[in-house]
C-alpha cells in the first residue's frame, strides 16, 4: 500500500467543503484506495473505499447529493487523507479496519462488538484439556465456535463432559492429584490424572469429542450404541449403563436447541430489520449441524441508509476479527456482495458464499432470524422511549442542564479493609455500558482498614486525575454528566474535596444514602449545598436510581470476591525464592500439600528431586518465620 497524503491547499484562505475536495481530486490517481474525510481538529468524519479514488471522490465535489446528511458531511470537511491499494479487495479490507478503529461519525458502525466464546481442546498436554476460550488463538489445540454467549458454550461444555469424560482442570491441579476429584465421582471426568483411564484410551475419548464437534455426531452415537450393546451382551451392565448415560447426554443437544437444521453443517445467518432510524441485525450460528446460539446487534445507522448498505457494512465489520464460515445466509443482499465474498475468501483462504435463500429450510432459518430481529428492535425502541423519560426525570430531580448521556456510579467493597476494591459502572440512554466499567484495587498504604471515606477518595482521585492528565495532553476524553456516590453527607464532603483539588468540581455529584434499616424506597439523596431529600416511594426515577446503585454494588462485590478468591488460591510455596513450578510440583507430590511441606524436616525436604540442601533449609526457615 502506498500513502498518498493530502497536499496543502493553494495560497489564500484555507479551502473547505466541496472546494477542498475539488482541489484534492486534481492530484488523485485513477487507482483503488481508501479515503478519509476530516473535520475540525482532525475528527474523522467518514472512511470510504473506491475502485478509482479520482472518480469516487470527485462525486463529492459536484454537489449532487442523495441526502442532506451527505451534504452536511461534505460541508464539514476540512481535510482529506488517501491510501492507494493494489486491488479494490485490499481497499475494502482496509476500509473495514479503519472504520472499526476510528469510528467515524457518518459511517454505519457495528457497536458492542466483542469476541465470542469458543471451545478449545488443548493439545499441549498428554491428557488433552477441554475448556472455554475467548480471544486470540494462542493456545496449541483445536478450536470450535463461535458460540453466541457464555451460556451457550457452558451448556455444550456440560454435555461434552457428560458424554466424553474429558478433564477441565488446569495442568497444575492435574499434576497434584493423588486421587480422583469430584468431577469423576459425578461421572464428568475419566480421571486420567490418577491412571483410572490409560492415556491411550483417554486419547480415544478426545478423538470422539473432536468428531462430535466437527459434525460427525451420528457416527459417534452409533459407535457408542454398538459398544453399549456389546457390553450388555457380555453382561458388563455397569459399563453398558455408563455408555447409555453418555448417549443420552449427546441426544439432549438436539432436544435443547430450538432449531437444528438437517441440511446445514456450517453457516452464519444474518437478518436485518430497520425501522424509525434504528436497525437490528440478528445473528444465528450453526456449526456441526447444531444451533450454537444467536445474538442481536444494534448498529449505528441513519434513517437514510439503504438496507443493502447497512448489511454490507455490518458483515464487513463483523468478520474483521472473527472466523468466517463457508456459508453466510442473509435476508437482505449486501451491497457489493461479490466483492465482499472475495474479501472474505482472501481473509479465510477458502471459498465463502453469501446467499439470500428463496426456498426450503435455509429460507425458513432466515425468516426465523428476521422475526427475532423485528421483535428485538421493537423491545429496544420501547426501552429507549422509557429510558429517555427516566433520564429526563433524573435531570429534573437533580437540577441538571439536560438528560445525562453518561452517569458514573461508584461503590466500594471489602471485608474489614482486606482485598478492598472500588467499582465504577456507567449508564446512559442505551442502558448499562459494561465495556466502560472499571475496578480499582485500593493501593493506599496509609488507609485505616475499613476507611470507606479514604477508599472513595482514592478511587475518585485516580479516575479524575487521569481524566485531567488526558485533557491536558489534548487526548479525547469523556466527562460524566452525573456522578452517583454510595453514601451520605460524609462521603459527599470527601468526594467534593478531591474534585475541588483536581479542578473538576463542576461535574454534578449526588450521594445515595441507604434508608432506615437499609430499606429500599427510603433512600436519601445528598447534593452539595442542598438539604437531603427523598423521592416518592413509587417514583419510576427512584426505581431507576436504585437499579444503578444495585448494579454498582453487584460489580464492586464481584470484583472483591474475585480478588479474595485469588488470594485464597495462592500457595505459600509460590513465595519462596527458588521454588518454581517444577520443584513446587515435586514437593506437593512428595508431601501431599503445602501444609505437609511445612511440617517436613530439612533432611526430608532435601530428598525431593531437584531440592538442594540449601533450598531445603530455605523452605524450612520460611515456614518457621
Amino acid at each position: 500500500m502506498l500513502d498518498a497524503p493530502s497536499s496543502p491547499p493553494t495560497e489564500g484562505a484555507p479551502l473547505k467543503g466541496a472546494a477542498l475536495i475539488k482541489d484534492e481530486v486534481r492530484r488523485l490517481p485513477d487507482r483503488p484506495g481508501v479515503y478519509r474525510m476530516m473535520g475540525e481538529d482532525g475528527e474523522v468524519l467518514y472512511v470510504g473505499k473506491a475502485r478509482s479514488l479520482k472518480k469516487r471522490v470527485i462525486q463529492y465535489a459536484q454537489g449532487r447529493f442523495h441526502t442532506q446528511r451527505i451534504a452536511h458531511m461534505v460541508d464539514a470537511t476540512r481535510s482529506m487523507e488517501f491510501v492507494t491499494t493494489r486491488t479494490e479487495t485490499d481497499a475494502l479490507l482496509l476500509e473495514i479496519n479503519l472504520i472499526k478503529q476510528l469510528k467515524p461519525r457518518f459511517n454505519v458502525l457495528l457497536r458492542d462488538d466483542k469476541s465470542f466464546p469458543e471451545i478449545v481442546i488443548r493439545r499441549e498436554h498428554p491428557a488433552a484439556q477441554l475448556r472455554k476460550h475467548r480471544g486470540a488463538h494462542t493456545i496449541k489445540g483445536d478450536y470450535f465456535g463461535p458460540f453466541a454467549s457464555a451460556n451457550a458454550v457452558n451448556k455444550t461444555l456440560n454435555t461434552l463432559q457428560k458424554a466424553f469424560l474429558l478433564r477441565s482442570c488446569s495442568d497444575s491441579v492435574y499434576e497434584s492429584r493423588t486421587r480422583p476429584c469430584m468431577l469423576h465421582q459425578i461421572k464428568r471426568c475419566a480421571a486420567p490424572c490418577t491412571g483410572l483411564v490409560s492415556l491411550e484410551d483417554y486419547a480415544g475419548l478426545v478423538e470422539q469429542a473432536e468428531a462430535f464437534l466437527r459434525g460427525r455426531s451420528r457416527a459417534v452415537m452409533q459407535r457408542m450404541s454398538a459398544e453399549m450393546q456389546a457390553a450388555s451382551d457380555e453382561m458388563e451392565f455397569e459399563r453398558a449403563a455408563r455408555l447409555r448415560d453418555r448417549i443420552r447426554a449427546l441426544a439432549s443437544v438436539a432436544q435443547e436447541t430450538q432449531i437444528n437444521p438437517e441440511t446445514l453443517e456450517e453457516a452464519d445467518v444474518f437478518a436485518l430489520h430497520a425501522e424509525g432510524g434504528q436497525a437490528c441485525v440478528q445473528v444465528f450460528f450453526f456449526r456441526a449441524g447444531q444451533n450454537w446460539g444467536n445474538r442481536a446487534y444494534f448498529p449505528r445507522v441513519d434513517k437514510t441508509d439503504e438496507d443493502a448498505d447497512v448489511m454490507g457494512a455490518f458483515l464487513g465489520q463483523f468478520y474483521d476479527d472473527k472466523p468466517i464460515p463457508k456459508l453466510i445466509l442473509v435476508n437482505v443482499e449486501p451491497a457489493e456482495r461479490e466483492l465482499l465474498a472475495e474479501a472474505f475468501q482472501q481473509k479465510s483462504g477458502r471459498k465463502v458464499e453469501i446467499g439470500r435463500p428463496q426456498r426450503g429450510e435455509k429460507k425458513q432459518l432466515v425468516e426465523h432470524a428476521h422475526t427475532n430481529a423485528r421483535e428485538a428492535l421493537g423491545r429496544k425502541m420501547a426501552e429507549s422511549s422509557a429510558q429517555s423519560k427516566l433520564l429526563a426525570g433524573v435531570a429534573e430531580a437533580f437540577g441538571l442542564e439536560g438528560p445525562p448521556e453518561r452517569i458514573e456510579v461508584y461503590d466500594n467493597s471489602h471485608i474489614m479493609g482486606t482485598n478492598a476494591v472500588g467499582g465504577m459502572i456507567v449508564a446512559g440512554p442505551e442502558g448499562f455500558q459494561k465495556s466502560q466499567y472499571r475496578k480499582f484495587n485500593i493501593k493506599g498504604t496509609d488507609l485505616t482498614p475499613g476507611d470507606d471515606f479514604g477508599m472513595m477518595k482514592e478511587v475518585l482521585r485516580r479516575r479524575f486525575g487521569r481524566l485531567v492528565k488526558e485533557e491536558e495532553a489534548g487526548e479525547e476524553t469523556v466527562r460524566p454528566d452525573l456522578v452517583l456516590i454510595d453514601g451520605g453527607a460524609g462521603q459527599i464532603a470527601a468526594v467534593m474535596e478531591v474534585m475541588a483539588d483536581l479542578g473538576v468540581d463542576d461535574i454534578p455529584v449526588v450521594g445515595v444514602a441507604k434508608g432506615v434499616d437499609r430499606d429500599a424506597g427510603m433512600e436519601r439523596f445528598f447534593i452539595p449545598g442542598q438539604e437531603p431529600f427523598r423521592f416518592d416511594h413509587k417514583s419510576p426515577v427512584l426505581y431507576y436510581l436504585q437499579r444503578l446503585r444495585d448494579e454498582a454494588h453487584r460489580f464492586a462485590i464481584g470484583s472483591h470476591r474475585t480478588r479474595r478468591s485469588m488470594d485464597l488460591k495462592k500457595n505459600p510455596l509460590d513465595e519462596i525464592d527458588g521454588v518454581g513450578p517444577g520443584r513446587k510440583r515435586a514437593l506437593l507430590h512428595a508431601f501431599g500439600s503445602a501444609r505437609g511441606v511445612s511440617r517436613a524436616s530439612v533432611d526430608d525436604l532435601a530428598k525431593v528431586d531437584g531440592v538442594s540442601q540449601q533450598l531445603a533449609q530455605r523452605i524450612f526457615d520460611f515456614f518457621r518465620k
